[in-house]
């Protein structure tokens, strides 16, 4: 299969607390767990979580290394943007901060125009943009 729009994609990064990152995301955001593996002590074997939605062409991957854990470094502009074409649900704002996220501002003023931030659990954002996305 060539690389194309059809072709599923997979966000990866490193977690201190996968328990933490799976409150945001699925108790949160409302993602779905699509698969989980607790290492076993095997040298090399991580922990990790996979989430996203259901039929989605994307998931996020959650890892940890328990025998040598990575510090996550997001930096202001690594961000995740789901573009809901929609105001972004007072509720979902509330749901997501009562599960672990922090509302904060965009590095880029452009973001607070068009949506809301928020900081996961490591520190990565996530941006609920109030936007459309169109590649047309």
């Amino acid at each position: 299969m060539p690389a194309d729009a059809t072709a599923h994609i997979r966000i990866a990064r490193p977690s201190r607390d996968l328990e933490a990152a799976e409150r945001f995301w699925v108790s949160g955001l409302g993602l779905d767990v699509q698969y989980r593996h607790v290492a076993d002590g095997t040298p090399g074997v991580h922990d990790l979580l996979m989430v996203g939605w259901p039929g989605g062409a994307w998931h996020l991957e959650l890892v940890r290394d328990p025998a040598d854990p990575m510090e996550p470094r997001p930096t202001p502009e690594d961000l995740l943007v789901v573009y809901l074409g929609e105001e972004v649900p007072d509720a979902l704002v509330r749901r997501i901060e009562e599960h672990g996220g922090k509302r904060v501002p965009a590095h880029n003023p452009y973001w607070d125009t068009w949506g809301v931030t928020l900081q996961d659990p490591d520190g990565y954002l996530l941006v609920l943009s109030t936007r459309d996305w169109s590649t047309t």
